[in-house]
């Protein structure tokens, strides 16, 4: 989980550019056959996706490092991330995901490695691309004291929207929170405050979204409702939407790629359909256990591919 302050972004927009289809599952194997080949294997880099060399990707990772004393938490990752597409960084605690996310945002500096954004060095030229991102988890607190309307119109001023006002009423309907805008943000239950801090997030109405459990905290028909919002906004925008969560269900349903972490390397990749069939599993929950526990052997299938 990623614990720190939201952005302050400006208004922006990136270029649309069409979504890329997700593979086509081949038949399952039987449960017995996937249970008799489990076993331990070396975990292995993944590289980076090819993309057309006419179309820069939404994020562009090549070597990425970062280490804390001792420990490599992130060990020289690559990957491409298209544009117009919700992708998924997963795995265990630890894995590394919540280290990725930051050096993304630019709020740790990689010890090694590059980070392109929407087509831009985020070393060199990392306030060109904030305008256009913006980033959302219901485990970063808004100021409890301050209204809800306080806090976003706070926000919106920091991104520089103009109609401020205009926007926060359009997202406030969108993302049913009017009823309570003018009630203060320590007063909300969890749920109404993991709406409020998505609605946060897309004031800039950000073309690369990053996400951290989105959907934390609000119950089923609630969680439902988000998914099919982002479904909707990534569809209408084109942005791209980057999300960390523990719930595989909802990558299944929003993610056409996804990356599997273990012990800060990339060691596997691929649709959430692709990586069912390539671990012989029932679904994505099953794949993920696979992984995080080192009990199955996609990592050698990902080597004779």
């Amino acid at each position: 989980m990623l614990r720190m302050g939201p952005l302050p972004l400006p208004l922006s927009r990136g270029p649309a550019v069409p979504a890329v289809a997700a593979g086509v599952a081949k038949p399952r194997r039987e449960r017995g056959e996937r249970d008799r080949l489990a076993g331990n294997h070396e975990l292995r880099h993944i590289p980076p996706m090819s993309l057309p060399s006419a179309i820069s990707p939404a994020i562009a990772v090549d070597g990425l490092t970062k280490r804390f004393k001792d420990v490599i938490a992130v060990d020289a990752i690559g990957f491409a991330v298209p544009r117009g597409v919700t992708a998924a960084l997963l795995g265990g605690n630890g894995a590394g995901k919540t280290t990725t996310l930051s050096m993304l945002l630019g709020l740790l500096l990689p010890d090694a490695g590059t980070i392109s954004i929407l087509g831009e060095d985020m070393r060199r030229h990392r306030f060109r691309v904030l305008p256009r991102m913006n980033f959302s988890s219901p485990y970063v607190d808004l100021p409890r004291r301050l209204t809800v309307r306080q806090n976003l119109l706070i926000y919106a001023r920091l991104y520089g929207l103009k109609d401020r006002a205009a926007r926060i009423a359009a997202l406030a309907d969108e993302l049913r929170i009017a009823e309570f805008l003018d009630r203060k943000t320590g007063d909300l239950s969890a749920g109404q405050k993991t709406r409020v801090v998505l609605a946060k997030a897309l004031l800039n109405e950000p073309a690369l979204l990053l996400l951290d459990e989105p959907t934390a905290s609000l119950d089923p028909d609630s969680g439902d409702w988000v998914r099919t919002y982002l479904e909707t906004y990534r569809a209408r925008t084109q942005a791209t939407i980057l999300l960390a969560s523990h719930n595989m269900g909802e990558v299944e349903r929003l993610c056409s790629d996804v990356m599997m972490m273990r012990q800060g390397r990339i060691v596997d990749r691929g649709s959430p359909a692709e990586l069912i069939d390539r671990y012989g599993r029932a679904d994505l929950e099953e794949v993920f256990l696979d992984i995080a526990r080192g009990t199955s052997r996609g990592d050698a299938l990902v080597g004779a591919r």
